[in-house]
């Protein structure tokens, strides 16, 4: 029995083993069907694409469990549209199921529900998960995702509970001015299970941390607390009841501290509570804004909050009703810029108010009048300018003067007589009782807001039958005309004069005047911006100069001392650029439903050129420009006409600009489609680009390097694409644009108006041009109607042709065998693109990155080393009086101040660019060209002394001479900068700025530095002005080595050696003194660039090093100076040995030659003051040579004369010459260098 027991037993172990090896068979052979199907496991981080369930359309396989994640940069989400969704279904979604994780709580899919819906993540990741059982398979589904930039209006904030941890607050960069008006907007939610009535919804700090703006509830019901006072909103919210619920409710608030008044704008109704404690209370500014409580005492609002925007003027009822999302605060807005907020505290959702990529675009233009009510009113003509008008029931009257918000303000002034002898305070108490009771129940509703008491005089008569006191009471009345009814100052004025009896304490009234305030009178300020008269506390709106979107305001303050209006400053902070705002703007301007003339789209087109070859473009700019100009492709052939060529340079330039991650990006909108491939110039074999349509989608897919078989237009470039070019642009090459038009209005031929029967599609490579190809690029291109009878021509877009205006070429391009009527296929020997005529990013011949490097290094190490020298060269002559006696070594530390200055800010300027603050970078980059151009003047003015020291020797005479030098040598760079500055207005940031400089040829690395952005004022004002002073020295370079050369060639004292090495000297020496060294610049040209480069780098970033060495450090009387103040021991000089002492060190000084006496500061200062700065007579000042002993036997005679402020000698020349040849040999050294650069004719050259 147990023998038959194990023989079953054994018999059941085998089968079981080989169940198992089947079941695994079976499970494993499973797996890798399945996977040979589809990757399911994959991260997704392109900006759109299309993913499947395995096998799609095909059922998918058994067992399965994928699973994708769906990445996108900070400041995205996704947005996944299941474009075909089949899986099994079944109750809970048991069996096969999919899950969707948002970020915030995964949701389970089956059945067919979720065919054509879309989800968004509430964060930059969403994770799609997959899984199938072992039984019954569906389709299963074809989704498609794509990023989408989220701004602050699509989220929401969850206000902090804990003050300071996690705080939601204004940008530090945004500043909050003084408010004396101010309108506040925003929706907030409040929790259901918060029973809580005190909060606060905001809080506004000043500069000491003290509350003095904020806004929540108490006990005693919803307030709004302005510096200190607390104005309770009882009778404009409810008081017991809470406003705030569970959905968001808009509230606005707006504050005029003139009037005493806040407005309370809630649920479509609008009402007023007057709070006199805030009467001529201003909020300081520069505090801080955050949201919820800033203290522990009060709580904030436990809830959330969106859509907070605060402007620093009024808005009535009428601009409240027709507020819309496109009308930003102009001090705080509800966009990324203007907010510091926790990534915790943000959550994105689908139903807000103002959420940009789930509502559709208004069909209304939203700068109109209808929705920006009186906002657009005030918006006026200054050639016409039309007063704002208020409907209302009641019948108007003929007063043009009705105010849009604030009231009607009147000025008061009343004499009042009293025998009592009261203070001033109790006169302005009585006064007071008298006007509010004198005003109470009248039929107009107005408030004495403010007064002020004045001593008065009194007449000679009255003063003398009794003792009569007299005050003048200024007051301020106003009239808040809501019902319309016009109140004339003469109805005031009997008002006041028949209650005079009810005046107590014995005062009377003498005299009462009642006038209007002045309105603030029409006028120009800034230039091209006109402001119309306006009434006092008004604010007024004009167009920002050269723009047909953006506003600027300026409003009229009414003064509380002497009640007077006066303008404010103009707000011009909408006119500052800004690409994103101004790209927005432009894409709702042209949304669906917009009219656009020609002019508009002409007008669109130039600022969307702006914003491409002025601004950083990333791809969510990008996106928005392209959806632009698909929105303008939707405009008639007329239309497009008169600006078709920009928008296709534009368009061009915008694929060569931007800026994107990874191996490509690609843009696709209705008309136009965008995309962007990197290259290895190194490695290229080739590649393709295709667009085809989209599943149940009106934008286009596209593909590089893939084959699609119903694509509506596809290029190949063939792998010899990049052999014919030249080695620079070969290095240049990294990227390859493609563009592909649905539309064809921006192809306009004037000459050839053949009628286009295909898409358009444009390729280019970097910003050159690839011509006569071994290999053609094959371009086939879908027709838009069949052709039964196909005759195509292959042409390309020439912008050369017509003017300019660009027209069809067919030169280069022929039609292929495989077209059909369906498709024409063409080859081309070369590329086209269409921004060839433009130099966007200044290209220059690209340098290696190793070479990079080492010019760095050399220019830094230079820059520093020149630095020290220059404040050696500079601190040697202060120090050293008698070292800068003569004018040379006066223009030598002028020449060395520059340089120093230079080489500081040089070297400063990239830590500086690193801080980011454009104010800073801008002065930067203004003191760097300014030290730059004035080193470049005193070079020139270094030359202009040498040819008046050299050539002009005699009978010239120059008044003030240093004087004159310094102010051409400061005075002239500081007029060019003040040209500059002057000539960009208030957009220096246009002029001076950051740039990225040291890019490699893939347009990557770099530093950024504080330098002239402009290219005219580069140009004009850094190389034009270099150009002039470099030609100047040369010419003067070359007189003043000609004369060296034939002053020396008659000495026969020297061998021919050392007159070379003399020469020698005196070339290097001038050639570092007048910059000859920049020149290098001008041969920095083709294959010689780099070695120029190199050549530039060294020489010019150590040129205060070589000055120090020629100009200071080589002369004798520095030496000497050295020795004697420096040096101990034998090296120290004695004071005797000085070389002025006497004739005899004067004769021994024969080693110095002419060339080394032309070095500046060696001109005048090797030689012997011959004279003094006082006029001398006929006295000899030496003896000839057989008399040493007598050289100054004569004394020069003590007769000065003073003009212009200096002491000047006045000696004949003959008679110096026969003076110092009395001593000195006509042929030596030293007789050149007393005549020509002695002291006495440095002073006598005449202008």
């Amino acid at each position: 029995m147990s023998h038959v027991s194990e023989m079953w037993c054994y018999h059941w172990k085998w089968k079981l083993r080989h169940c198992l090896c089947l079941f695994t068979a079976y499970i494993i052979c499973m797996q890798q069907a399945a996977h040979g199907c589809y990757d399911c496991r994959i991260v997704l981080t392109d900006p759109s694409g299309v993913f499947t369930s395995p096998c799609f359309p095909s059922d998918y396989p058994n067992s399965q469990a994928c699973k994708w994640i769906i990445r996108a940069p900070h400041g995205f989400i996704i947005q996944l549209t299941f474009i075909d969704f089949d899986i099994e279904e079944a109750p809970g979604c048991i069996y096969d199921s999919l899950t969707l994780d948002n970020g915030e709580s995964p949701m389970n899919l089956c059945g067919i529900t979720a065919k054509g819906l879309s989800y968004n993540s509430t964060g930059n990741e969403m994770i799609v998960s997959f899984k199938s059982d072992f039984s019954i398979q569906k389709k299963g589904f074809n989704a498609s995702y794509v990023r989408i930039a989220v701004s602050l209006r699509n989220q929401k904030v969850i206000i902090p509970q804990v003050p300071d941890v996690d705080a939601v607050s204004v940008a530090e960069t945004v500043s909050v001015p003084e408010l004396s008006q101010f309108t506040l907007c925003f929706e907030a939610t409040k929790g259901s299970s918060d029973d809580n009535d005190d909060w606060k919804v905001f809080s506004y700090t000043d500069a000491l941390s003290t509350e003095v703006f904020s806004f929540g509830k108490t006990t005693k019901g919803h307030f709004l607390s302005i510096s200190g006072t607390q104005c309770i909103l009882e009778n404009a919210l409810p008081r017991n009841a809470e406003f705030f619920t569970g959905t968001f409710q808009q509230l606005c608030v707006v504050g005029d501290s003139f009037s005493g008044s806040i407005g309370i704008y809630a649920k479509s109704t609008y009402r007023i509570v007057y709070c006199p404690g805030i009467f001529g209370k201003v909020i300081p500014g520069n505090g801080r804004l955050v949201l919820g409580s800033n203290s522990n005492e009060v709580s904030s609002l436990n809830g959330d909050i969106y859509n907070f925007r605060l402007w620093n003027f009024t808005m009535n009822m009428q601009t409240l009703a027709n507020l819309s999302c496109d009308v930003k605060g102009n001090i705080v807005d509800w966009e990324n810029e203007f907010w510091s907020i926790p990534t915790s505290a943000l959550k994105a959702e689908n139903n807000l108010s103002c959420g940009s990529y789930l509502i559709p675009s208004s069909t209304i233009e939203p700068t109109s009048c209808a929705n920006l009510g009186s906002l657009c009113q005030a918006t006026v003509n200054a050639t016409t300018p039309t007063p704002p008008t208020v409907t209302t029931n009641m019948p108007d009257t003929n007063r043009n003067d009705k105010p849009n918000n604030g009231g009607l303000f009147y000025r008061i002034s009343i004499t009042v007589y009293s025998s009592n002898s009261n203070s001033e305070s109790k006169v302005r108490d009585v006064v007071a009782e008298w006007l509010n009771r004198t005003f109470q129940n009248w039929n107009y509703t107005v408030y004495v807001v403010n007064i002020s008491i004045y001593p008065g005089s009194v007449k000679e008569g009255v003063r003398e039958k009794r003792s009569i006191k007299s005050f003048e009471v200024l007051a301020l009345l106003v009239y808040n005309a809501t019902n319309n009814i016009n109140l004339e100052e003469e109805d005031i004025r009997q008002k006041l004069v028949s209650n005079n009896g009810t005046m107590e304490g014995g005062y009377k009234l003498q005299t009462v005047t009642v006038d209007p305030v002045e309105k603030c009178l029409a006028e120009e300020n800034p230039p091209n911006y006109f402001w119309p008269d306006t009434r006092p506390t008004v604010t007024n709106f004009t167009l920002c100069h050269g723009s047909s979107v953006q506003t600027a305001s300026r409003t009229c303050y009414l003064g509380l001392k002497n009640y007077t209006s006066y303008w404010g400053q103009p707000d011009l902070r909408n006119c500052t650029e800004n690409a994103a705002d101004i790209a927005n703007q432009l894409l709702n301007l042209t949304g669906e439903g917009q009219q656009l003339t020609s002019d508009k789209v002409n007008d669109v087109v130039q600022k969307l050129k702006k914003i491409v070859n002025d601004e950083e473009i990333d791809e969510s700019l990008g996106s928005t420009v392209v959806t632009i100009f698909s929105n303008i492709l939707t405009s008639s052939d007329s239309v497009l006409a008169a600006s078709s060529s920009e928008a296709l340079k534009t368009i061009d330039a915008l694929a060569l600009k931007i800026q994107f991650t990874g191996p490509s990006m690609s843009i696709s909108t209705r008309n136009l489609a965008l995309g962007v491939s990197s290259i290895n110039s190194a490695s290229f074999k080739g590649g393709s680009f295709s667009v085809s349509p989209q599943n149940n989608a009106s934008d286009f897919q596209i593909d590089f390097d893939k084959d699609q078989t119903n694509a509506f237009a596809s290029v190949v470039l063939p792998p010899s694409l990049l052999k014919n070019l030249s080695q620079d642009e070969f290095e240049v090459i990294s990227r390859a644009q493609f563009t592909f038009f649905n539309k064809n209005g921006l192809f306009q031929d004037a000459e050839n108006p053949a009628n286009l029967t295909s898409f358009v599609v444009a390729c280019s490579i970097g910003n050159i041009t690839i011509q006569d190809l071994q290999d053609f690029v094959k371009v086939t291109i879908k027709h838009t109607k069949i052709q039964e009878d196909p005759k195509p021509t292959c042409v390309f877009w020439d912008m050369n042709k017509n003017g300019g205006n660009g027209g069809w070429n067919p030169e280069g391009c022929q039609v292929d065998a495989e077209s059909n009527e369906n498709e024409t296929v063409c080859l081309c020997n070369h590329l086209t693109h269409f921004g060839v005529l433009m130099d966007l990013q200044r290209t220059v011949t690209q340098i290696d990155p190793r070479n990079t490097k080492v010019l760095t290094f050399i220019t830094y190490i230079g820059c520093g080393i020149s630095a020290i020298f220059s404040a050696a060269t500079l601190l040697t002559y202060i120090a050293f009086e008698k070292l800068r006696r003569d004018y040379p070594s006066k223009i030598l530390m002028n020449l060395s101040t520059a340089l120093l200055f230079l080489n500081l800010i040089f070297l400063l300027d990239g830590w500086i660019a690193s801080f980011d603050i454009d104010g800073l970078c801008i002065a930067v980059a203004a003191l760097l060209h300014f030290f730059l151009l004035a080193t470049f003047t005193w070079m020139g003015l270094e030359a202009v002394h040498m040819y008046i020291a050299l050539v002009k020797v005699f009978n010239t005479y120059i008044r003030r001479y240093i004087l004159k030098f310094c102010i051409i040598g400061w005075g002239l760079p500081a007029l060019v900068i003040a040209i500059v500055l002057a000539s960009a207005n208030t957009n220096a940031s246009h002029v001076y700025g950051k740039e990225l400089y040291g890019k490699d040829a893939n347009g990557q690395g770099g530093d950024d530095f504080c330098w002239i952005k402009n290219e005219v004022v580069f140009y004009v004002t850094c190389a034009g002005y270099f150009v002039i002073m470099f030609l100047m020295n040369v010419a003067m370079f070359i007189v003043v080595m000609v004369q060296i050369c034939g002053r020396n060639g008659k000495r026969t004292n020297r061998s021919l050696k050392e007159e070379i090495l003399r020469n020698l000297r005196s070339v290097v020496s001038l050639t570092f003194l007048l910059g000859m060294t920049w020149g290098f610049a001008f041969f920095a040209w083709g294959p010689l660039t780099l070695p120029f480069l190199y050549l530039f780098s060294i020489f010019n970033s150590l040129q205060g090093l070589f000055i120090f060495v020629f100009h200071c450090a080589m002369k004798e009387n520095v030496q000497k100076q050295w020795r004697r103040h420096l040096c101990c021991g034998r090296f120290r000089l004695a004071d005797n040995s000085d070389w002025s002492k006497t004739a005899t060190n004067i004769i021994k000084k024969s080693s110095d030659n002419l060339g080394k006496s032309l070095s500046s500061s060696s001109i005048g200062s090797n030689s012997t003051y011959l004279t003094s700065k006082s006029k001398s007579t006929t006295n000899t000042y030496c003896k000839r040579n057989s008399h040493p002993e007598n050289v100054f036997l004569d004394k020069p005679s003590s007769k000065f004369a003073q003009e212009d402020g200096e002491q000047t000698s006045i000696i004949p020349v003959h008679q110096v010459i026969d003076k110092v040849k009395g001593y000195c040999n006509p042929h030596s050294d030293n007789f050149y260098k007393n005549i020509i650069m002695s002291d006495t004719f440095s002073h006598s050259t005449k202008f």
